[in-house]
């Protein structure tokens, strides 16, 4: 590694530094790099994962392999007192929030209208839309003036539409006007409030169409203007940005991280 190098890496891993963050979804795909990310910009990091135990703590273990900090906590989240759940369970490693990453979401049942029923539509959004409603309103008597909020959109509520996603867009639909209004609401006390938006990303989500598909994978890198298709860390490191101090002037904001997909 060249001094240049080790220099940005030194500056890199004190941008952070002293902040404590939470990543629910934290334990694989773009929620395990958002954690590894924040890790390594010097936030100590709070992985929550619902049932995958040893991903969360294979997350963990990467965040303090590159010389960060973290820990895991449980919460189920789309049934009744997750939030609580989930706060009870911070609250016994942390104290007091800086950043808050509302990225675990379902795609939920795959099927035009006609082929979701209530029970479905009634998951994903209790899931996608219910959770980070509760889950941020209970972290805003933790989180910390001047704190950071993230929500996780996607590129379905501006235009690539997916009819056999309709219920997962409407999700991500609730959740952008969430970020809108909150970014209002918060910023007396100088907390931002952003969305970040990704299209196709490759990440077990979308592993059972893009992984192994070769056809899938080429139309996919050729909706993006870059030619590739996404990975986690794309997504990170604009998540990253948004977390530190570099966007204290940039709220209320629906970022497209798509490579240029709706171009």
């Amino acid at each position: 590694m060249s001094v240049l190098e080790q220099r940005a890496r030194t500056a890199e891993g004190a941008r952070l530094a002293g902040r404590t963050a939470l990543v629910t979804g934290g334990s694989r795909g773009i929620g395990r790099a958002v954690a590894e990310r924040l890790g390594r910009d010097g936030a100590r990091v709070g992985v929550h994962y619902g049932h995958d135990e040893a991903a969360a703590k294979e997350t963990v273990a990467a965040v303090e392999a590159a010389g960060g900090s973290a820990f895991a906590i449980r919460a189920e989240l789309g049934v009744p007192g997750d939030a609580e759940s989930l706060w009870e369970a911070f609250d016994r490693e942390a104290d007091g929030l800086d950043i808050l990453v509302n990225n675990a979401g379902i795609t939920g049942r795959r099927a035009p209208l006609s082929g979701i029923a209530p029970e479905d539509f009634d998951r994903v959004f209790a899931v996608n839309a219910r959770a980070p409603f509760f889950i941020t309103r209970l972290a805003l008597e933790r989180l910390r003036d001047g704190g950071r909020i993230v929500n996780v959109s996607t590129n379905l509520t501006r235009g690539n539409t997916v009819p056999e996603l309709i219920s997962y867009a409407m999700t991500k639909g609730a959740l952008d006007a969430f970020t809108l209004t909150l970014a209002k609401e918060l910023g007396p006390r100088g907390i931002t409030v952003n969305a970040v938006a990704p299209g196709a990303v490759d990440t077990d989500m979308n592993a059972d169409w893009l992984r192994g598909n070769e056809e899938a994978r080429r139309r996919t890198a050729a909706q993006s203007a870059l030619g590739r298709v996404g990975e986690p860390r794309d997504v990170a490191d604009v998540v990253a940005f948004l977390a530190s101090d570099d966007s204290r002037w940039v709220t209320g904001h629906w970022l497209d991280t798509t490579g240029g997909a709706l171009l």
